[in-house]
């Protein structure tokens, strides 16, 4: 029999989605399940996209230019000169979802044995998009106890060698929803520019960030221009996660050059997600502003929630819609799969995604989970419930419950 590829070996599994076919097989005992592993929100897609697609008066479903479609491109430069992006269509490249613009802009900017600086915890794919290349992610852990603040830079000097390509963020933070400063976002460029690093900035959550402070782009730290690799997609802004459509952004000409080559060897980006992503676009600025306050209610509601349960702990997240939250659990990978295998609550139970998956280190993460507040507030309100339940019988909790009636102990 043949052998599989190394590469495939070591890819990992999703920590979002590979404990999927516990939840099926919990759906066929006729358990409710809440969905707070993925990040897909519940909002609807703005009713433009919608009209789009019903209305396409095509013959033909054709090839798209493998940079995608110039309308398209022209009004989403117009989108970022809302925020100060000063880029124009020719500095954007239509991807196959963000997660395929991460994967080109690895493949044109790093070669096998190049590393890159990821402070953890991280959205767990770039691992997976970082093994394709060939590179080597070297990891810089933020910890729950100071809401997943940046570590210092001086943390990041230490893992600089001459196999350093460049450090990748993601701002506003998926998994943690931490947004980050004006102050660390000075520091990273000081550190890019000073050993011309490429600097990877994932900024899908852009529109929803929860503090007064002005959203920082990596496009907005003056000297760089040339470092930036900007990736973005529509998924979380308009829910539209199965269109699978993204984008890259640079003004780097050489990257430019190198993404193109991929991108046409992946001939085009879905034509029907563009025509769908363009004319969301469109929508009513009364669409992002209601999803906007939707994620604010729902963000205080679950976090003051988790931190009234006992032995629970999250920060506040400043931005996105996720948090990690520390359990008072064993090991959370096992937890997560006994909430699907073994417990329900009133026929009900939930699928939490275990944190250890994004972090590339061994051994951390191990009483974390990943919560995606994408459901409205009756069904946390039932999630933040069955937790509760759960943290009492579970065989591997750090709570002991005593006799009915009296406090609990830790």
């Amino acid at each position: 029999m043949p052998t599989v590829s190394d590469r495939g070996r070591i890819m990992p599994d999703s920590p979002i989605r590979k404990l999927a076919p516990l939840a099926q097989r919990a759906k066929e005992r006729g358990i409710k399940v809440f969905h707070l592993n993925i990040g897909q929100p519940d909002l609807p897609t703005p009713k433009e996209a919608l009209a789009a697609i019903q209305n396409i008066d095509r013959t033909i479903l054709e090839y798209t230019p493998s940079e995608g479609i110039f309308s398209f491109r022209q009004k989403l430069a117009k989108y970022y000169h809302k925020f100060d992006i000063d880029v124009q269509a020719e500095d954007i490249i239509i991807t196959s979802g963000g997660s395929e613009a991460v994967t080109f802009a690895f493949m044109s900017c790093l070669d096998p044995g190049d590393e890159i600086i990821v402070p953890e915890p991280a959205y767990a794919n770039y691992e997976a998009f970082a093994i394709v290349a060939g590179a080597k992610i070297r990891s810089i852990a933020a910890n729950i106890e100071e809401g997943f603040s940046l570590p210092p830079v001086e943390e990041f000097e230490k893992l600089i060698t001459p196999k350093t390509k460049g450090i990748m963020i993601c701002n506003p933070n998926n998994p943690t929803g931490y947004l980050y400063t004006q102050q660390e976002m000075n520091e990273i460029r000081d550190l890019v520019k000073k050993y011309d690093l490429y600097l990877f900035s994932d900024e899908v959550y852009r529109e929803f960030c929860y503090t007064g402070a002005p959203y920082i782009s990596a496009f907005h730290l003056e000297g760089i221009e040339q470092n930036v690799v900007l990736i973005d997609s529509v998924s979380k802004r308009y829910s539209e996660c199965g269109l699978r459509i993204g984008a890259l952004i640079t003004k780097n000409e050489a990257v430019k050059k190198n993404v193109m080559k991929f991108c046409q060897a992946r001939l085009s980006p879905p034509l029907i997600g563009q025509i769908a992503a363009e004319a969301s676009l469109d929508a009513d600025p009364e669409y992002m502003l209601n999803n906007y306050n939707e994620y604010v209610n729902r963000r205080k509601f679950l976090i003051d929630g988790l931190n009234r349960i006992d032995g629970v702990y999250s920060p506040i997240p400043m931005g996105a819609f996720y948090t990690v939250a520390r359990l008072p659990v064993d090991n959370s990978d096992r937890f997560c799969e006994w909430l699907l295998s073994d417990f329900d609550y009133e026929g009900q139970t939930i699928f939490l995604a275990p944190a250890s998956g994004f972090y590339t280190v061994p051994n951390r993460g191990q009483d974390e989970v990943r919560i995606a507040y994408v459901l409205k507030k009756e069904d946390l309100a039932k999630a933040l419930k069955i937790l509760e339940e759960a943290l009492k019988v579970y065989p591997g909790s750090k709570v002991r419950r005593v006799e009915i009636g009296q406090e609990s102990t830790k």
